[in-house]
């Protein structure tokens, strides 16, 4: 089971996170800001990527934070 929600930044997207989340424990938090920012921060090759449109002040393309999301949501599946 998993809920996406979406919304513009700054939109209170983390805040009802942290609301469904103390009612739903057993849910995963992904925020992609996070991983985008974790991603460039160790210079992996997806946030070499995105590096790249950041410092060109584009959006990073949706394959991109898909694959972002679909390898983070891999990860705690397993869990």
């Amino acid at each position: 089971h998993f809920a996406l929600i979406l919304g513009k930044p700054g939109g209170g997207k983390g805040t009802i996170s942290g609301k469904i989340l103390k009612d739903f424990p057993q849910f995963h938090h992904i925020s992609t800001g996070d991983l985008l920012r974790k991603h460039v921060r160790e210079e992996t090759d997806l946030g070499k990527e995105a590096k790249y449109y950041m410092n060109e002040g584009k959006l990073v393309p949706d394959e991109l934070m898909i694959g972002l999301v679909m390898e983070e949501a891999a990860t705690n599946l397993e869990e």
